[in-house]
């Protein structure tokens, strides 16, 4: 009796349904977890046949499955561990799993049925394929805008062939561009298709850990591939003459430490950006949106060519001359030979390695700096890092 009692219990607190019928398909029992996936009472559908809590086609196929069964005995009516639809009460349909034991009790057969509700699991992999479907989205708009930045790219390089000097310049620019650009692309989206069909992978399994895995290196390809992208048309708008400045009354210190936070979030492990602003006054007549352009360029940079747990000193200074800006790294430093071709289009100096980078950030710098009569200036050594410093006459108030 203790044991039954057992028995009883571990049925009736199970978290999946269980059901058990005779070998007339009719229900014998239901335990609660079954009543809530149904939707229906003990007393609803026992003595019925099983058929109720199915759709179309099993309804109708459910009496031909025990019909084989007894004319063929083989052991399986309905293979376990198949994914089945339920038919529930007010009509509304859920996919679960289905597990079948054969039991001989009192002289006959009785079928169990074990039912695992995949709801939620199925709503979850519908989540994933409609986020793969918005990033194929989101690659085919950046392929398109990379189309339209070459093209604007080739447009540049029939106006500056007029001369053969300037014809040499652009084939180098174009050996760089295509030699940066085959690389840059190429590892972002072999990234994203790995961990796609790693995200479809662990999704079947519902590895929920490996599957947040791969959709964060999804987003930081993604990323990494709008930075491209925002350094190539900001080029070409240069290049076209289509930058407009707009000098506002700006208050630097509220606006380096927002850049400072910005920026803190995509730093290395335990890099540290230390923020400091010198001066009576907090406030500047400045292009908020090309100074800041400026800044996290210098900043993005000082936090790929620095390792982890240093520290990027970040500095704003007014004073009666102007403004100075100052980004200080303790990272790779720039070889004395490569310091001369540093701000052309497309450089990379040679230390760089597997870092990525398109060799456009410092040119659009220096070119957002001289559209704001600006100044750029830079100290560096191999192994000790490098200080940038940007300066800007008397803007303030």
């Amino acid at each position: 009796m203790e044991n039954a009692a057992l028995l009883k219990a571990i049925i009736e607190n199970a978290i999946d349904g269980i059901i058990t019928i005779d070998d007339r398909g009719k229900m014998e029992s239901i335990n609660p977890a079954g009543c809530k996936l149904f939707g229906y009472q003990p007393e609803e559908v026992i003595g019925k046949n099983i058929a109720i809590l199915m759709p179309t086609p099993d309804k109708e196929r459910h009496d031909g499955y025990l019909t084989r069964y007894k004319e063929t005995g083989h052991a399986s009516i309905i293979g376990t561990g198949r994914e089945v639809i339920g038919l529930r009460k007010g009509g509304s349909t859920f996919p679960f799993r289905l597990g079948i034991s054969e039991v001989q009790f009192s002289g006959r057969k009785i079928y169990t049925g074990f039912i695992h509700d995949l709801s939620k699991e199925k709503m979850a992999e519908e989540r994933l394929q409609e986020y793969a479907s918005h990033l194929e989205e989101q690659v085919a708009i950046r392929t398109q805008l990379l189309n339209e930045t070459v093209l604007a790219l080739q447009d540049s390089k029939e106006k500056v062939s007029q001369s053969l000097e300037k014809e040499k310049e652009l084939g180098q620019l174009k050996s760089r561009f295509v030699s940066m650009a085959s690389h840059e692309f190429r590892t972002p989206l072999s990234s994203i298709q790995l961990s796609a069909i790693l995200v479809e992978k662990y999704a079947q399994v519902a590895d929920q850990t490996n599957v947040s895995k791969h959709i964060g290196k999804i987003k930081n390809s993604v990323s990494s591939l709008t930075a491209i992208l925002n350094d190539f048309l900001s080029l070409e708008r240069l290049e076209a003459g289509k930058v407009d400045i707009l000098i506002t009354n700006t208050d630097i210190l509220k606006f380096g430490e927002e850049i400072t936070e910005e920026m803190q979030m995509i730093a290395k492990q335990d890099q540290k950006i230390i923020y400091e602003h010198t001066g009576t006054v907090s406030f500047a007549k400045i292009d908020q949106a090309l100074l800041k352009n400026c800044i996290i360029n210098l900043i993005s940079n000082a936090i790929k060519y620095s390792g982890e747990n240093t520290f990027i000193e970040f500095n704003t200074i007014i004073t009666e001359t102007g403004l100075t800006v100052i980004v200080k790294d303790n990272g790779i430093g720039i070889p004395e030979n490569d310091q001369k071709h540093l701000f052309e289009p497309f450089f990379r100096a040679h230390n760089t390695g597997n870092i990525p980078g398109t060799g456009l950030g410092l040119n659009i710098v220096t070119r957002y700096t001289e559209l704001m009569n600006g100044q750029i200036h830079f100290e560096s050594k191999v192994d000790h890092g490098t200080s940038f410093t940007l300066l800007f006459p008397t803007n303030h108030e």
